[in-house]
């Protein structure tokens, strides 16, 4: 080599030693990263280096390439990489009961048909076979933690597990017989030993479900919320959810549902953002999950806020069954963390939460008259970060973010429907769909690439829900 070639190439540093990269296990790169950290950080030629079940590093995708390698990389060149969504309520295997019923109100949608046609199919099969199709619609819509209420739950814990999604599962106890439990008291059994099989399991997180305080006496909430206090686990319960309930509650406690959960202890242990996360469950603290909160008073959003109540908002099923809009813009200036939700497929009716987004979005702009009012991006927080937080989640997955868990989504921006793209999060909540997701991570896992998804044998998924669906035709008539 001439001399001066060699000066040349010394004086660029080229001849000298090149820092090791740093061994990984999935780099994503090449996308426009939305990282819904603190810093709200939109990262147009980004990319995110996994380490296990871990992300290393969130940064441009010459930045993580300079200090990282893996043995599989995913190019995301055309495509938003995000958080995935996190769905804070629904009821998994009732995508088997989808349109089932439709076009009527909660109260006789429940007893003229949902609670007969349980009655008279749900099993230990209908349970697994259901969640497997959840499970699917989830992983392809682009879903990663979903929150459960149902019967069998350590029956959809395991089918859950086993497809590779996060779940915060609640065992319903309800004061009626169902199929899982004869009485109340059969359902807390059911309920404490299914927290006690799932402990410190990676993916899930079990939870007592208490169905309401409508269909609960008070001896059995105060039992139930006893045993989530020795357990250290999180509750579950719908909220305040229609009119009805309300009138109920006036009739029997003389309070609101709030009220009336706050004056028998229900809410405690919590503080606000002293409460810890469910996943801690440390010194016995645990946190409390309120679905729907459709008609809550001022005085019963402090009661929320106050206990650090976390509240899932469904608008799809809210409106589908008319039973109100949640005052989610009260409640999130008084700093409940509300997250979205879906309800289950039944009166939804599917696990969508892009549509969930969109939907929350456009509610509330109409019920209040503002078009400021939920902007894209606090809805998108809703269905990543904050929904994490309303879950008490928020310190392991939520966003993208070094240390925190490797759940993430790839969605596709090659469509007409997605041409042209000036803002990702506009497009996020009101253009795309579930089926624009192409990549599902959980866990570090690669459940879908491609929209191939590879935990799960989808035809084989799809043939058991339809076997399932002839039986339940055959019990209701169908």
């Amino acid at each position: 080599m001439p001399w001066r070639a060699w000066v040349g190439m010394l004086a660029a540093g080229l001849l000298m030693p090149q820092p090791a990269r740093k061994q990984v296990s999935l780099i994503v790169t090449n996308g426009t990263v939305v990282t819904m950290d603190a810093a709200s950080r939109v990262i147009a030629a980004g990319a995110i280096a996994i380490d296990g079940r871990d992300i290393a590093a969130v940064g441009t995708a010459e930045a993580i390439a300079a200090a990282f390698s893996a043995p599989e990389t995913i190019d995301a060149a055309g495509q938003i990489v995000l958080p995935g969504l996190i769905n804070t309520h629904t009821h998994a295997p009732m995508v088997l009961y989808r349109g089932l019923a439709d076009d009527l109100a909660l109260m006789e949608w429940l007893q003229k048909y949902i609670f007969p046609a349980e009655a008279r199919t749900v099993t230990a099969d209908f349970v697994r076979a259901g969640t497997r199709l959840a499970a699917l619609e989830m992983i392809q819509s682009g879903t990663t933690t979903y929150a459960d209420m149902y019967y069998f739950e350590e029956v959809i814990a395991a089918a859950t597990r086993d497809a590779g999604l996060r779940g915060v599962l609640g065992q319903t106890i309800i004061q009626f017989p169902v199929p899982d439990a004869k009485t109340p008291a059969d359902g807390l059994a059911r309920a404490t030993a299914f927290v006690k099989q799932f402990a410190g399991d990676p993916l899930i997180t079990p939870a007592f479900a208490p169905h309401a305080m409508y269909t609960l006496d008070t001896a059995m909430l105060k039992s139930i919320k006893a045993a989530a206090d020795r357990e250290g686990a999180p509750l579950i319960i719908h909220l305040a959810e229609t009119r009805d309930e309300i009138a109920i509650s006036r009739k029997q406690h003389n309070a609101t549902p709030v009220q009336y959960l706050e004056a028998i202890g229900f809410w405690n242990p919590g503080s606000g953002a002293a409460n810890s996360a469910f996943a801690s469950g440390s010194g016995g603290t645990r946190r409390t999950l309120a679905a729907h909160a459709v008609h809550v008073s001022p005085a019963d959003i402090r009661i929320l806020a106050q206990r650090g109540v976390g509240v899932s908002h469904n608008p799809e099923s809210n409106m589908k069954l008319a039973s109100g809009t949640a005052p989610v813009v009260a409640m999130r200036t008084a700093k409940v963390q509300v997250g979205l939700g879906t309800d289950g497929a039944a009166s939804n009716n599917d696990l969508d939460m892009f549509e969930a987004m969109r939907q929350a979005a456009l509610l509330h702009k109409l019920q209040s008259g503002d078009p400021r009012v939920l902007p894209a991006r606090t809805v998108l927080e809703m269905a990543t970060i904050e929904g994490a937080r309303a879950l008490g989640l928020d310190r392991t997955i939520g966003s993208l973010e070094p240390g925190k868990r490797a759940d993430a989504i790839l969605v596709s921006m090659a469509s007409a429907r997605q041409t042209p793209l000036y803002d990702p999060i506009s497009h996020l909540v009101y253009v795309t769909r579930g089926d624009d997701v192409k990549t599902t991570i959980v866990n570090g896992k690669v459940l879908m690439r491609d929209r191939n998804v590879l935990t799960l044998d989808e035809p084989a998924v799809l043939a058991e829900a339809r076997r399932q669906a002839a039986t339940v035709r055959a019990a209701v008539g169908k």
